[in-house]
Formats: structure tokens, sequence, C-alpha cells
């Protein structure tokens, strides 16, 4: 598999950190001089094999790269139509992609000599995946959490308390991922002289985007050549689910330049795009800055972020996207769907039964579309869904929505 590894920066943004006109770096003056810091060490470890020998091993004997991709046949049977794949990212170590990136800028934070790091985080795993890196590397680790995702995210909370980080609750706002991000950057403004902060997701000022994607390509680099190996063709359809796009970026960006396959990024459809509550920044939005970046977001008529976005995952829970998925979907190389809470949860349980995997929530938005889509191909066809994440804490949330039995057994 190592030969798969491509290290080539592909469509890289212009020199401003601009895909089209999306993207930049709209941040406060005393950022500037940080962001610049990050995004020089960034170009340097890149070009440093002994970065990536240690970056890769990690991976491979930390994270535990790569990760299978699986034909889920009971799945292809129960929906009909074309093969559904997984690509099983629920498998790497702290059950979701978050952590291909994590080690990655904390291999940067440590060659830029900074004993602390800061992130935010929506549903948890991009803080356990910061508070594990964290701990292996020995720095002082706050991960900001809003304070509704802190309620709904128990089992994630408790994690990363373990692993030694310091959970700071966000109430301002909705007390959900967006929230978390104005702190997280409000305290980095006021600590950067020796605090990195470890961004989740591929959105943010520039080199953010750029780092998040170059980091989770590995995801895509490995589903490429497996389904190759395995189907003997590439998937005709690529398909993850969109809060910030992070496992978007990772799975789909490298095969953009595959022509022959589609490219599907699902939105959280929350209680129906027809409604003010959901979070389909591509869908729904508007152009508008969001963290420091230009990209699509969700505003009210005097152009303020939405206070109303929803969705019953938390990680998807966010009033914008990233830069590059913009420019791709402007450019119509990205298809756009989405999916409910209704049936990402029923996804949730199809594919738990049918397959014995329990999905995130996250995830469950992919497999929902994916598993409609799959429905209206051949069977020669192939269909591979981003598994993002695993379902372990969700458990709560599902369990209160499903209202389980004590056998068991839903009603």
């Amino acid at each position: 598999m190592k030969d798969i590894y491509d290290l080539e920066i592909k469509h890289p943004p212009d020199a401003g950190g601009h895909f089209g006109m999306f993207g930049g770096r709209f941040a406060a003056e005393t950022l500037m001089q940080p962001l610049q810091e990050i995004e020089d060490a960034f170009f340097a470890a890149w070009a440093d094999p002994k970065f990536h020998d240690e970056r890769m091993d990690l991976l491979h004997n930390y994270v535990g790269r790569a990760t299978p991709l699986y034909h889920a046949q009971h799945l292809t049977a129960a929906v009909g139509g074309a093969q559904i794949y997984l690509k099983r990212e629920d498998l790497n170590h702290t059950g979701a992609h978050k952590v291909n990136n994590t080690i990655g800028q904390a291999l940067l934070a440590r060659r830029m000599g900074k004993k602390k790091v800061i992130a935010e985080t929506g549903a948890g795993q991009h803080g356990v995946a910061t508070a594990t890196v964290a701990a292996m590397f020995d720095m002082q680790c706050d991960i900001y959490m809003g304070r509704e995702d802190i309620r709904r995210q128990a089992p994630n909370v408790f994690r990363m308390k373990l692993l030694g980080a310091n959970v700071v609750p966000v109430d301002s706002g909705n007390a959900t991922l967006k929230d978390a991000v104005n702190e997280a950057l409000r305290v980095w403004v006021a600590s950067c002289e020796d605090t990195y902060y470890i961004f989740g997701t591929a959105a943010g000022p520039h080199p953010f985007p750029l780092m998040v994607r170059q980091f989770h390509a590995v995801i895509g680099q490995e589903a490429r050549a497996q389904c190759l190996a395995q189907a003997g063709k590439l998937p005709d359809v690529a398909v993850a689910c969109v809060g910030g796009g992070s496992n978007a970026m990772g799975l789909l960006h490298p095969l953009r330049d595959d022509a022959s396959v589609r490219l599907v990024a699902v939105e959280a459809g929350g209680h129906g795009l027809d409604t003010a509550e959901h979070a389909a920044s591509l869908a729904k939005g508007k152009p508008g800055i969001i963290h420091g970046s230009l990209s699509y977001v969700l505003a009210d008529a005097e152009g303020q972020i939405s206070a109303d976005a929803h969705s019953i995952s938390a990680g998807l829970d966010y009033p914008g996207v990233g830069p590059e998925l913009a420019y791709m979907m402007d450019e119509g190389r990205l298809e756009l769907d989405s999916a409910t809470d209704e049936e990402a949860l029923q996804a949730f349980q199809t594919l738990t039964r049918a397959e014995g995997i329990i999905p995130a929530l996250e995830s469950s938005h992919a497999l929902a579309a994916g598993m409609r889509i799959a429905a209206s191909m051949d069977e020669d066809k192939v269909v591979l869904i981003n598994l993002s994440g695993r379902g372990d804490k969700d458990l709560g949330t599902v369990m209160d929505l499903l209202d389980l039995a004590d056998d068991g057994q839903t009603p």
C-alpha cells in the first residue's frame, strides 16, 4: 500500500489561500503572523521526508492504517441495486477519521516548539483525537466544546478528560460547534506565542483548509487503490457526509481527477430543507465569511450567521462549509445531496442490523444518501461510502430517540 500515498499537493489554493473566490485569510491582525508561521512550517515539513516517515509510521502502527474497504454484501442485498463498499474509518484508533489530521498537526506543533495545543470539537471525535496526540506527545491540551454538545456527547467528554485534556464548556450562541470555534479562536489570539490551534476541519483561515485536506488524503488514496483491487474498477459514485468537510475532502479529493467518478457531498437536512432547522450550507447558504474563510454560510437577511443551524449529529451542526468544497460545487465537480435527521436515524439502524456495524450519526447521513443512490443503479455499479466514524459516542442520543425497551428491542 505504501506506493499509493501520493505526496503531491494537487489543486492547491493560490498564494492567498483561495480556491477560486473562496477561502482566504480573514482573521484578526494578531493572528496573521501565527497563521503565516504555520503555513511556512507546513510547507517546510511537507517537503521533509523525515516528517512523512514519522507521520506514516504513526498512521500505520498507532492509528491502524490502512483502514479496510468492506464490501457490504448484506446491506447491498437489503437495498438492492449497486454494490455498496464502506471505507472503514470507524476502525481508526479513537474511532473516526479525525486522528489522521491531529497526528499531522501535532507533529507540526512539535516542530514549531509549541508546548500546548487547543482545539474545538462538536461530536467530540476531534477533541478525543486531539487529546490523544497531546497525551502521546506530552503536551498541555484544552478542548473547547459547546455546552449542548457536552450534554449529547458525554462519552467523548469523559474520554477527553481521561486522556488529560481540559474540556472548556462554551455557553454562547447555540452552545454547539460554531460557538466552540469562536471561543477557541478568541483564546488563540491571546496565546498564540506558545499555543498551537489544531483546527479540526477543512475550513477556517488559510492554511488550515489545505493542511487538513492533505492530512486526510490518505482516506481517498487508500480507497481508490482498494476499490481497483477488490471491485476491479473505480467507484461509480463516492459519497461522504459534510459538516465542515474534513472527511469529505479526505475521500473525494483524491478522486477529483477521475472524471468517471461522481462525487457526492451529503449535508445535514435536519428537520427538512424547507425549514430553517438544517445545516445545508451548500444547498441553502450564500457566500459569506465564517471563521476566517469565505465560503457558503447559512445567514439571516441581515447577513448574520444563522443561529438556527441544526442536525441530529453534533459534527454536522455547523452553519458553514470548507471553501474548497464550495469551489468544487460551483465548478460543477461536486453533487449535492442531503439526509434528514429521520433518514440518518433509519440508516443508522439499517447498517447496524444488516452488517453488525454501528455507524456515527454523521456517517449515517452519507449512508442514507448512498443507499438511496445505490438503489437507483444497476447491480454492476459501485457506490463507495465513507464510514467516517463509529457510533459508540451516539448511543445515548439514539437510545433516547428510539426509546429502546429494557430488552433492547425497538417498540
